[in-house]
Formats: C-alpha cells, structure tokens, sequence
C-alpha cells in the first residue's frame, strides 16, 4: 500500500520587515487523507503560517509536499498544488456565486474537466447552496460568502487545502457542514487539509492532529488528547480549565477561572 502524502516543513522564516513572526519552525508530516488544526491565541502566528504555506508572502526554509519543494514555484504551480481560503473574502466582487466557481476551475492549470460547468454545480450541492448559484457574491452574507469561497476551493482539486478561519461567520449548522466536508474531503480524495480555528472545541471534535502555536512556536503537537491538556491551556491561553471525554468519547474542555483568579462559568465542548 503506498504511503500517504504529506507535507514537511523545515526551518521556516516568516516575518514582515525586519520583525520575525515565525522563527526556524519545524513541523513534519503532515499527512494526506486527515485534518490539521492550527490553534492558539491572537497574534500567534497562525494565519501568517499559512499565508506562508500558501505561497502567498516570502519565507525562508522548506517547505515540502511529497519531498518535492514547493517554496521555488512559479504562482501557476504552487496553484496546481495547493488552494488557500482567506479568512476575509475580497468586497465588491460581481460574479454570481456559479461564475466564480466555474471560473477557479477554469483558472487552475491542470484543469482537464470535460464539463466544468457540472462540476462547478456539484461542488456548489455538495455545500448546500446550489439555490445561490446565480446570486452575486456581493449580495451574500458573511457566512454564505465563506461557503462560496470554500467551493472556489474545491472545485480545483488541489493537493494541499488550507483554510483561514472557515467557520467564523458561521451558524451551528454550517459549522457542522464544513467541518465535516473538509474531513470527508480529505479522506475521499487523499488530500492534506490544513485549518486555522480559534474554536478549540471545533478543532477538537473535527481534526485528526491539533498543532497549538504561541508567539510564532510550536508548544503542543499530537491528536486532541495528546495537545489539549490544563497544563497547555494554563500556559498558552491563561485559564485554569477541565479536559475530559464527553459520552462519545470526544475531548471536551471546561474553563473554570482566568489565572488571575477571576470566576468563570465558560464551556467549550466537543461533542
């Protein structure tokens, strides 16, 4: 059976003038076929990780898929490779929802589809909203927005699928949809899916591997049992909190107290 593919980085610099956001940050196999989770506080590092893994702002170091580098591509390779999704879709846009879709997949390199169009349509069903096909981008909501930026995504069929905040302007429900499309996606078509969430307990309940940043470092790696711990929370994030398994054997975490001693009645659960 061959091995799954996977995507290494080793050594990355990432920064913005001369300030240093990410610093020799070293985090291998990330596996095809499964979803990682970036989380941690504001101002950690985990959209600039991304942008960086996205090919979006300059890095220095590695950063590999299959052993193959992808740091050195031109724009239409890293393309054909890997698909990125900003937390803030760009305002004013006036294709339709089904126009901007069929248009991604157009504008992939390696696009071969005999009908894009149905393919762009499928796409759209799959996320539940087929019936905003024809409506304008600029007409959406936040959260149906980000639907339609997912499915600009998708359609392409990339390699590597990295989402910025997918769920943030988004209902229970939806929540739920992405969560587990990006998981199903992941396993049917054999692609790494990376995600930054703030929602420990969404990264919780829908990831395969949690990758916990802090100030541009990597402080905790493993599956949630192994990286959300009291111990982590009171170190990252300063709240004394509970770690424990819901009736479905999901981890769930209950925050008692900021470290301050102020009294909290905060739950963030997983099932």
């Amino acid at each position: 059976m061959a091995a799954a593919s996977r995507l290494d980085l080793a050594g990355l610099t990432v920064g913005y003038g001369a300030r240093r956001i990410i610093d020799g940050l070293d985090l291998g196999g990330i596996l095809a076929s499964s979803v990682t989770a970036l989380v941690g506080p504001n101002a950690a590092g985990k959209t600039t990780l991304l942008r960086a893994m996205a090919g979006l702002i300059p890095s220095r170091g590695s950063i590999r898929l299959d052993g193959r580098e992808l740091s050195g591509l031109d724009p239409a390779g890293y393309a054909r490779e890997v698909a990125y999704m900003p937390q803030t879709l760009p305002p004013r846009v006036s294709l339709s929802v089904f126009e901007a879709t069929l248009s991604a997949l157009q504008s992939t390199p390696s696009a071969q589809d005999t009908d894009p169009k149905q393919k762009s349509l499928d796409v759209l069903r799959r996320l539940g909203i087929a019936d905003l096909a024809m409506r304008g981008l600029d007409e959406l909501s936040g959260g149906q927005r980000q639907l339609a930026g997912l499915a600009q995504c998708l359609v392409r069929q990339p390699r590597v699928l990295l989402l910025d905040e997918p769920t943030s302007a988004l209902d229970i429900r939806h929540q739920l949809t992405v969560m587990k499309l990006a998981g199903d996606v992941a396993r049917e078509r054999g692609i790494v899916v990376v995600v930054v969430l703030h929602d420990i307990a969404l990264a919780a309940r829908w990831c395969d591997r949690i990758v916990v940043l802090s100030q541009g470092h990597i402080v905790s790696d493993g599956t949630p049992a192994q990286a959300i711990t009291p111990a982590m929370l009171a170190g990252v994030y300063g709240v004394e909190a509970r770690v424990e398994r819901c009736s479905h054997g999901f981890v769930q975490v209950m925050v008692d107290a900021v470290r301050d001693g102020s009294a909290r009645d905060d739950s963030a659960r997983a099932g």
